[in-house]
């Protein structure tokens, strides 16, 4: 089978169950006790594989049934991390405004009770408490009973929970900025933990993410679907990448240093963009660096990449056919801003729209046939078939969280702001590698000249768009919140406006808050 784990999840995804998160001190409750679980290097393994489909199932049955959060829609960690990074951008417009409450996202207008940013942060938090409780069991002393080479395999699954817990922290960070922290040092029960400022936080996963370089495996020596060296280094990359707004000091040179770091280790481009992003691309280990597994018989949920492509399939066209992407239906759930198709010049193979009845302005958010439809995600094999298992409901694309072609972009953008340790001819070349496959001939490179910031940023869009970048990408220009680029319905007006630099982070729950005395929001 493609995706790692599917055997042990199925043992795992019984250890544990939880109740409504409260607060953050209300762990993950276990059927077993710790002691019964962690008798064997295999039981490890096991909830290991727990913590990795985390970020993209919501409970222990198809569609999140056996919930393990109780929350406002009950959905999977990627499809909260979606909506609070796309839905708000001049990428998608949502259409279910009132039934999923999704005004504020699309509008720009939430507040500490929207129940979108209540279920994400929870979700993540939901992700951190199992990794600390798999780390409070996995210390030299708890291992110390098996073999020396079970202990050594161990201590790879101990590196690749701190990277996940890592991974769950920054997208804490870039949400909600001064947030609680958590470790596996941390009492269990009454514990309120302290808030951390975004500089501290900061500090804390470039810290991380180095101490867990030496027992991370190499890209060469890593299963498919499991963490390696140098996906913690694209973490750091995007870390640096992000830090001035983060921490009000620009760390340019160390963004280039660690896509450096990937570039040593030998990946290539894809040949072909959309097979990136179809039911396949489990076998793209050339340019995906990290992907979170998606499988249509033992994952399946109604978030993560089947939101992704059923989400934006029209489920009211009489022309667009959902098996023509491998689904059995659609759900109409989000179409595109017409800023987005606007980026691309013709010729350019990666602007994959649905226009057939379809309006590029959008003069009602709700009506489907306004704005272009995303053809981007697929559930398709390469041979054009839809992937098997797809009737059932979910998808077997998995979601590449990393890829090769972010990195050139990072490095790129890193040089042109003034990084050192690479080149501007350098970065010109990754770039118009990017599109010399977009366009499958030269006619879309770019001089030198035309090598800007801004021009990074739209490449970025061209490049990325759907894959949870753009929210972090238009707020680290100055343009997310400002006047200085508008879309469609931005600020909640057709022609877009202004909103409060607030939107800029996301509000703590009003929930947690009260849970928690020492957590606040500076500006709701």
């Amino acid at each position: 089978m493609k995706k790692i784990f599917y055997t042990v999840l199925l043992f795992a995804g019984t250890l544990f169950t939880t109740s409504c998160l409260d607060d953050l001190n209300q762990y993950p409750h276990t059927e077993t006790t710790s002691a019964d679980v962690y008798t064997s290097a295999a039981n490890y393994k096991a909830v290991l594989g727990k913590l990795y489909v985390s970020f993209v199932i919501a409970g222990q049955e198809k569609g999140g049934g056996d919930k393990d959060l109780d929350s406002n829609f009950g959905y999977d960690y990627m499809r909260c991390y979606f909506n609070m990074q796309e839905c708000g951008t001049d990428e998608v417009v949502y259409t279910w405004l009132g039934g999923e409450k999704m005004s504020g996202l699309t509008y720009l207008s939430w507040d500490a009770n929207d129940a979108w940013v209540s279920d994400t942060y929870y979700r993540i938090y939901y992700t951190i408490a199992l990794c600390n409780e798999f780390l409070r069991n996995a210390t030299d002393g708890q291992i110390e009973k098996f073999s020396e080479s079970e202990q050594a395999e161990i201590r790879h699954y101990r590196a690749e929970a701190r990277f996940l817990r890592a991974l769950a922290y920054y997208h804490a960070l870039d949400l909600y900025r001064n947030i609680p922290l958590v470790t596996e040092n941390d009492p269990v029960g009454s514990y309120l933990p302290p808030r951390y400022t975004a500089t501290q936080m900061f500090e804390y996963l470039e810290t991380e993410l180095k101490d867990v370089d030496a027992d991370l495996l190499d890209r060469t020596e890593c299963e498919y679907g499991r963490a390696c060296k140098q996906a913690a280094y694209a973490l750091l990359a995007r870390l640096y990448l992000n830090a001035e707004v983060y921490t009000g000091t620009a760390h340019w040179t160390d963004c280039i240093t660690y896509c450096n770091e990937i570039l040593k280790a030998g990946y290539t481009l894809e040949g072909d963009y959309a097979k990136l992003f179809n039911a396949d691309n489990h076998n793209r280990t050339n340019e995906i660096i990290y992907a979170f597994p998606v499988d249509a018989t033992h994952t399946v949920s109604w978030g993560a990449t089947t939101y992704i492509i059923c989400g934006g399939v029209n489920n009211t066209s009489d022309t667009q056919v959902p098996a023509d992407y491998g689904v059995s239906s659609g759900w109409g759930n989000f179409r595109l801003r017409g800023e987005l198709p606007d980026l691309f010049s013709d010729g350019d193979g990666r602007g994959m729209f649905y226009t057939e009845g379809q309006t590029k302005t959008i003069d009602v958010v709700e009506n489907q046939s306004n704005g272009y439809l995303p053809e981007k995600w697929t559930n398709l094999t390469d041979a054009g078939e839809a992937a098997s298992n797809s009737n059932d409901g979910g998808v077997n694309t998995d979601f590449p969280v990393f890829r090769l072609a972010d990195v050139y972009l990072m490095l790129a953008e890193a040089v042109v702001r003034g990084g050192e340790g690479s080149s501007r001819s350098t970065a010109l070349g990754y770039v118009n590698n990017l599109r010399r496959r977009a366009f499958g001939n030269d006619s879309g490179n770019i001089t030198d000249g035309q090598l800007t910031a801004d021009f990074i940023l739209d490449e970025r869009a061209r490049e990325l768009y759907l894959e949870c970048v753009r929210r972090t990408d238009l707020i680290r220009y100055g343009k997310f919140t400002t006047s200085s680029y508008l879309w469609q319905w931005k600020g909640g007006v057709m022609n877009g406006q202004a909103v409060d630099n607030k939107y800029n982070i996301y509000p703590i729950p009003s929930t947690e808050l009260t849970a928690n005395p020492n957590l606040y929001n500076e500006n709701y």
